[in-house]
């Protein structure tokens, strides 16, 4: 989408972090930014920062996990700025614990957030993109634990990876509507992901063993899930907005801000080649042996 002016996007949990930054980037780049996001202070924040910039943006409350809400969002989107042509499924909760202290409640709120959020997104808007025939652009955050396993982050990794799989087809099913796609895999950024408990619905609480602090991520020992390495390579979301404005631009599918993961993804790779030579002799064997 080489011309993005007066373009219409919308970013799900753009109140704060990564979805604050793309309103950010894509309004000063000439897009016009609908805002949506569960958590009414931060709207109001964020209403307030673009009115002062004297930006076209607009708020609107809304439950990514809740179909109505975001069908009736799109509908007073389109009434505000007329058709949207971005999409950014940004919303996102974040849990971490073994696996031995998670309940049902914790795999339903992440899943729902994190999976059926974008899910909804997709379903909402994409056949409204499609309908006006003037292209347009979607993108789906999901995170460097959409393609590595990190120990701790097991229903976080689920719906993250799941995110990259969806992403990977639908820039096929969608490349004749001139519909871009994008995907993107963070590594840490200075967001409040793991204070989003804040946002978590009381009908998914209840009383559990005590889990793993989320601090516990900074800390050493056995329960550390992430590498010091990794930690000291916190990046702010501005960075994240410029780079979502680029692929948006230039129709890049993969958006990989943390260079320091390669090594883990090719390492990752190579075990599943070295795998399929194993299964392949194990075959082969097997074939002579009968």
């Amino acid at each position: 989408m080489e011309n993005i002016s007066n373009k219409v996007a919308f970013i799900t949990g753009g109140g704060s972090g990564l979805g604050f930054a793309m309103a950010k980037s894509l309004s000063e780049a000439g897009i016009k930014v609908m805002i949506a996001d569960i958590e009414e202070r931060a709207l109001e924040a964020a209403k307030n920062f673009f009115s002062e910039k004297k930006l076209e943006v607009e708020t609107t409350l809304v439950d990514v996990t809740d179909r109505n809400s975001l069908e009736k969002a799109a509908t007073k989107t389109e009434e505000i700025f007329g058709n949207i042509h971005i999409l950014c499924n940004n919303a996102g909760v974040g849990i971490n614990g073994n696996i031995r202290n998670l309940t049902y409640q914790d795999w339903d709120w992440v899943m729902g957030v994190n999976l059926n959020g974008v899910i909804n997104g997709i379903q909402t808007f994409t056949k409204r993109i499609i309908r006006h025939g003037e292209g347009g652009h979607i993108v789906n955050t999901s995170s460097m634990a959409g393609l590595i396993g990190i120990k701790g982050l097991s229903i976080y990794n689920t719906a993250k990876y799941a995110v990259v799989g969806m992403s990977e087809s639908l820039v096929q099913d969608l490349k004749t509507h001139n519909i871009g796609v994008s995907v993107l895999c963070p590594g840490f950024v200075n967001t409040r992901i793991y204070a989003s408990e804040r946002n978590r619905p009381s009908s998914l609480n209840q009383e559990v063993p005590k889990k793993d602090n989320p601090d516990k991520m900074k800390k050493k020992g056995d329960q550390q899930a992430i590498s010091d390495e990794v930690l000291q390579n916190v990046i702010e979301p501005e960075i994240i907005g410029e780079m979502v404005l680029e692929a948006i631009k230039k129709n890049k599918f993969w958006i990989l801000s943390h260079p320091e993961f390669k090594n883990l993804l090719t390492y990752r790779t190579e075990i599943i080649s070295q795998s399929f030579d194993a299964w392949r002799e194990f075959l082969t064997r097997s074939d002579k042996d009968g």
